[in-house]
């Protein structure tokens, strides 16, 4: 018993030899006048077009090789089939492409919305409480140097660097710290957070309840209004602690 891709690919075999064998002036008028049903698209040739094209892609090195035989010396002859393949397979190539320009299209869907026209975007008024907001750059100092005095609003503090007691992190002079490794620290103007530059990545401690940020794949770039201000390279838009957690935990 013949397997499947054999049942099905032994009428187009068939169909190949027997245009060999035909004189090329012949198979050419047979592969044409398939060339022009395709292009006239009639509607009763529909379910027809994949055998069609199978009938094109098989036909056509049978009629190069037909037209190969009308030379008697063998370098010219493989020469004249092997360009006429080149030039017939060119040619089918372009035509398969426009016959399937509706079905790229319609997989490819309708385009998607814009985000947001840009004079839209131009005439839309800030977003209240907001105006033009400028970052405080950030002040990196090794701490494991010498203590890092607190701002004024924090008088007599300062935070470093510490090893002991089975803790190793920053530590502020009330007791209060965070287990990091060391590197360089930032504090936040108002005192409110320590920033401790990881690679990759930053670790963010709030001096006043404790809680701590981890972020791997964005940096420090700024303060504004007591809050660190994050971005994930140079170039990119600068965004406030709670929107670049968002962005971290949705990657």
């Amino acid at each position: 018993m013949p397997g499947p891709v054999l049942r099905r690919s032994g009428p187009f075999a068939a169909w190949l030899i027997a245009l060999a064998l035909l004189p090329w002036w012949l198979g050419l008028p047979l592969l044409l006048g398939i060339a022009a049903a395709l292009l006239a698209q009639v509607e009763r040739l529909q379910p027809w077009q994949g055998p069609c094209r199978g009938l094109l892609r098989w036909g056509l090195p049978g009629v190069a090789f037909a037209l190969g035989r009308g030379f008697d010396e063998a370098a010219l002859a493989w020469t004249v089939s092997a360009v006429a393949l080149l030039a017939g397979f060119t040619l089918l190539a372009g035509l398969e492409t426009w016959l399937d320009r509706h079905r790229r299209r319609a997989s490819a869907g309708p385009p998607p919305p814009p985000e947001s026209e840009w004079p839209a975007r131009v005439l839309a008024p800030p977003p209240a409480g907001r105006g033009i907001i400028e970052l405080v750059p950030v002040q990196w100092h090794h701490c494991g140097v010498e203590p890092l005095p607190l701002p004024r609003s924090m008088p007599g503090g300062h935070v470093r660097y510490v090893r002991e007691g089975g803790f190793a992190g920053f530590r502020l002079d009330d007791g209060r710290g965070i287990e990091a490794p060391s590197g360089r620290c930032a504090i936040d103007p108002a005192g409110g957070w320590l920033a401790v530059e990881l690679t990759p990545g930053v670790l963010l401690w709030h001096t006043g309840d404790g809680r701590s940020c981890r972020l791997r794949r964005r940096h420090l770039c700024g303060w504004f209004e007591s809050q660190p201000w994050l971005q994930s390279g140079e170039g990119d838009m600068p965004l406030p602690l709670e929107q670049a957690l968002q962005r971290e935990s949705s990657r």
